[in-house]
């Protein structure tokens, strides 16, 4: 073990109060933020904190983790204990020492009486290197050897305390993906991330096979599952059976015709009528998803991922898992924009990697269909962000426990668990249904009565986004987790440039506006008197001579402006790879003169302006259009 001098150890400890102090101050009001979560312990490298409950009350959760960055000689599996919903961690074991052969990419199945399963790639060959393609890797040999090898797994009966000294290999059965690779299939090229599971007394564990390295690392992958029926049940799991699925020579893939060569990273779920549904990640700017409806021996066409309202999923080369809660319904964890310019970059296999800073989530809801259940998904919401947008959280795994809902994330240096706020997510698998306005914090509340444009009405006291810290000596500057939400109901004659709907500048330019621009959007402007920060909707969503509700959420915690047009959050369509923007941290008050000005130079009409002095949920925004909806159609 390295010993740091004494100074720096010193040095160290008083940065760690320092930070926790400062970032206390700063997010103590947003759980969001990824710092408020409570660290899961690991050596340097943090990856896949995945978690089960045991038969004594704790949480297990193991790790993928290691001395250097992700893949380093020394990448091991190790598994700790939670007795207080992961505020503290006890009973670190290894499950592979750090001394072997790598031993990577765990995930744990609880049967039924208590015993605990551990299942993970093994370089139990050690070797040192594999074929890959050259160009990028020099001579063509990967030095990499995490991916590869055998898939085994080891069991515990005391609740994670101890592991089994017998590695068990399981046997994968080759596709047409493993006799493609360089070695026809004899070194298979593999990992996994996805969640086993249990159905009708069988165990489930899916694999992610992979054709071969190159330029962002894996050039092809496609999806398995591994099946034992009598796992759960043997007195000696080495003495198990298992099968490979789906049925035939090819794995699960992106769609036939339009895809890319990447389907990674299944996540599968069992509905209530015994339906498997899987989703996965691509390089096509979605996500992929397909039905089972006899338990995993063939599938449905893969197909792209939509929302409820028809409207394509994006998501870059991210995790992005399906999980079904204890109440029946699902959340979809994702990262809210596609990298759909990026198809055709020659490096968009790496560049597809980035960006997934904020996570977002969605909800499902199940609903039938002729084939037998689906599931109906709902808008986006974010759920944790940091600061730093170049931040990657990830891999992340869902706890339910006495009625909360806990995730694990990791950005592979540090692991945490969160409490999730629940009203989010009750008001996520509400959407469907909520037609009511909201009315919290509502501080403007206009309705057009009559008269010309442009009219005025008292401008709203609105928060600060970035202020001084006067509880420190040198009083330096802090983000304020605030917002603001502004509702419009208007229509258009026209969709020129320039025209104003809402303005609430000073004579210096100070203050926030909103207008429309020569791409037929609106756009929402903020200026401090120094700062200035602007972002606008989708193109193609504003019609000319057609009522329109426009909601623009200001959300002062990830510094993101989001647009809710007539009920839909934008994404960016295929003009853009985000349909959300951040504006600058620095951004301190909109503030501006007294007035809100409505309408001037307006070519048209407004009907109703609502102000709210936080940032509405999307959830909040689709209610209010929906409400305003309910109430032009009586």
């Amino acid at each position: 073990m390295r010993v740091l001098p004494r100074n720096v150890c010193a040095y160290l400890a008083i940065l760690t109060i320092v930070t926790t102090q400062f970032s206390g101050s700063l997010y103590a009001q947003d759980s969001r933020h990824i710092t408020t979560g409570t660290i899961i312990p690991d050596e340097t490298y943090s990856d896949q904190p995945y978690i089960v409950k045991t038969n004594d009350g704790a949480w297990l959760c193991v790790l993928t983790t290691g001395t250097g960055h992700e893949g380093a000689t020394g990448q091991h599996i190790i598994t700790q204990r939670s007795l207080d919903q992961g505020k503290t961690w006890i009973d670190r074991r290894d499950v592979e020492p750090g001394d072997g052969p790598e031993a990577s990419y765990a995930v744990l199945l609880k049967a039924s009486s208590g015993r605990i399963f551990v299942f993970y790639n093994h370089n139990t060959d050690n070797i040192r290197a594999v074929k890959g393609d050259n160009p990028p890797y020099q001579d063509g040999l990967v030095k990499r050897v995490d991916s590869q090898g055998y898939f085994v797994f080891k069991y515990s009966d005391d609740n994670g305390k101890s592991w089994s000294d017998k590695r068990v290999t399981i046997p994968i059965r080759n596709f047409e993906i493993d006799r493609k690779n360089p070695y026809q299939g004899k070194i298979q090229y593999f990992w996994n991330v996805g969640r086993a599971f249990v159905d009708k007394g069988a165990a489930f564990v899916p694999v992610h096979k992979v054709g071969g390295f190159g330029v962002g690392f894996f050039t092809s992958s496609e999806g398995a599952l591994l099946r034992s029926p009598d796992l759960l049940t043997v007195a000696d799991p080495a003495k198990a059976t298992w099968g490979t699925l789906p049925d035939g020579d090819i794995g699960l893939r992106t769609p036939p015709n339009i895809g890319g060569p990447i389907a990674e990273e299944q996540s599968f779920s069992v509905l209530s009528d015994g339906t498997f549904y899987c989703v996965y990640r691509t390089i096509d700017g979605h996500p992929v998803y397909t039905y089972s409806r006899d338990g995993g021996h063939t599938w449905d066409t893969p197909q792209y991922l939509r929302y409820a309202n028809g409207r394509l999923v994006k998501h870059p080369r991210a995790a992005n898992f399906a999980w079904k809660c204890e109440n029946g319904k699902f959340l979809y964890w994702f990262h809210n924009h596609g990298g759909h310019f990026i198809r055709d970059h020659p490096n968009r296999r790496t560049m597809a990697y980035e960006d997934r800073n904020p996570a977002w989530v969605i909800g499902g809801i199940e609903a039938d269909s002729p084939k037998g259940k689906i599931i109906r998904w709902t808008q986006p919401e974010i759920l944790l962000y940091d600061d730093d947008p170049l931040i990657r959280m990830s891999y992340p795994d869902l706890v339910e426990d006495k009625g909360a809902y806990y995730i694990t994330e990791t950005q592979k240096d540090i692991a945490r668990v969160h409490k999730i706020d629940e009203n989010l997510l009750t008001k996520l698998w509400g959407q469907f249904d909520n037609r009511n306005k909201t009315t919290d914090q509502l501080v403007v509340n206009w309705a057009y009565q009559k008269g010309s444009f442009p009219q005025t009405v008292a401008a709203p006291a609105l928060p600060e986004f970035y202020k001084r810290d006067t509880k420190k000596l040198e009083q330096p500057g802090m983000s304020a987790p605030n917002g603001f939400t502004i509702d419009l109901a208007f229509s258009l004659k026209k969709l020129t440039a320039n025209q104003l709907l809402a303005d609430t500048r000073d004579s210096t330019g100070k203050g926030w506006y909103v207008q429309t621009t020569d791409k037929k959007t609106i756009e929402l402007v903020l200026n401090d008197g120094r700062t200035q920060s602007s972002w606008a909707c989708d193109e193609r969503l504003l019609t000319a001579n057609q009522p329109h509700y426009v909601s623009i959420i200001v959300d002062g915690g990830p510094k993101i402006i989001a647009f809710v047009v007539d009920g839909v959050m934008n994404d960016g369509g295929d003009t853009r790879q985000f349909g959300w923007g951040r504006f600058s941290p620095y951004l301190k008050s909109v503030v501006g003169a007294r007035q809100l000005t409505l309408g001037t130079s307006l070519d048209g009409q407004i009907t109703q302006v609502s102000v709210y002095n936080r940032a509405l949920t999307i959830s909040e925004a689709i209610g209010n259009y929906n409400a305003q909806k309910k109430q032009s159609d009586h």
